[in-house]
């Protein structure tokens, strides 16, 4: 089996190299804009906008992976957004016809529910509040357009929300790293529930889909349970490093006037900091996600919650 990776030089893509590696008779090929630190052996350069690179370096693959995505919150122009995650998904399925190849795993986003929901699955309400989330959306509309007019394709969606893991630098590295340096500040009361997913069983699970995966067209969200609040963040990271947290705690309404004076400061200074509101308010928020349907399907994760924030902070702290 040959496996095109398409955007894999980042964090994801690596932790999935690593592990297709390991498997017999399994083939890797990643095509990025940037050519991957750990395995520029296997990276060939190509960008999403181009279908026409990615056709020539996808060339007998038998199955696509499409990680390539704008994600972060602070992407300027926010065109960049639909350039990438709606005019790429395009660009990916123009390349896979053109080398008829019909197995995807697209890795999309829970952002696609929005904020504050109440435990959504895969059936729930879409409402993006972001245009990350929007894009994602959008190119998930583009895949089930083509599915109905390619209905031997086999497409598989996940919607994993944030993912944590050794070697990440997201805003998941970014929390712990405050609350095990001791100087963490709570913003509002910290019982807001944290969907999460370690990156271990995340390409374990993209591994399932591509193996085991059922035919047609299926959305899967991807959460490892229990959910943590960030309270309980807090205590798990204390208990692991041995170590006693204090906590500043300070109200809500302060922090999101803080976080606008940051937007403030980096709309004068065009610099990307840290601090948002954007930031502020997903931090504050209930981000938590039924993930039902994926553990209904057979899969069984290698790593618990603890075990997995375990590995991540003692590799990391």
């Amino acid at each position: 089996m040959k496996i095109i990776l398409i955007g894999g030089s980042g964090f994801v893509g690596t932790r999935l190299i690593d592990k297709l590696l390991k498997i017999p008779d399994v083939e890797v090929l990643n095509i990025d804009k940037k050519k991957s630190e750990k395995y520029p052996q296997l990276t060939r350069i190509g960008n999403v906008m181009d279908w026409q690179t990615l056709a020539h370096h996808s060339k007998g693959g038998d199955v696509v992976v499409l990680l390539a995505a704008e994600h972060r919150d602070d992407i300027s122009p926010v065109s960049l957004y639909y350039d990438i995650n709606v005019e790429g998904m395009r660009n990916t399925l123009k390349a896979m016809e053109a080398n008829n190849i019909k197995r995807l795993v697209f890795t999309s986003s829970v952002a696609v529910y929005g904020l504050d929901k109440d435990n959504p699955n895969e059936d729930a309400a879409i409402a993006p509040f972001n245009d990350y989330g929007k894009s994602k959306w959008q190119a998930e509309q583009v895949l089930h357009v083509w599915h109905r007019n390619h209905p031997d394709w086999d497409i598989n969606i996940i919607r994993p929300t944030v993912i944590f893991g050794e070697g990440n630098r997201g805003n998941v590295y970014n929390l712990l790293k405050q609350i095990a340096s001791g100087k963490f500040m709570m913003i509002g009361k910290g019982n807001n529930k944290k969907s999460m997913s370690y990156i271990g069983n995340v390409v374990a699970f993209i591994w399932f889909l591509i193996v085991r995966g059922k035919t047609g067209y299926q959305v899967y969200n991807y959460v490892d349970k229990p959910d943590f609040t960030t309270n309980d963040l807090v205590h798990h990271t204390g208990q692991i490093l041995g170590k006693k947290i204090p906590t500043v705690r300070i109200p809500y309404w302060l922090g999101m006037l803080g976080g606008y004076g940051f937007d403030v400061l980096a709309s004068i200074t065009r610099k990307k900091l840290n601090i948002s509101s954007v930031r502020v308010k997903k931090f504050c928020a209930v981000t938590q996600f039924s993930s039902s349907k994926a553990m209904a399907s057979g899969f069984v994760p290698p790593y618990t919650m603890e075990e997995g924030l375990r590995n991540m902070l003692e590799n990391e702290f």
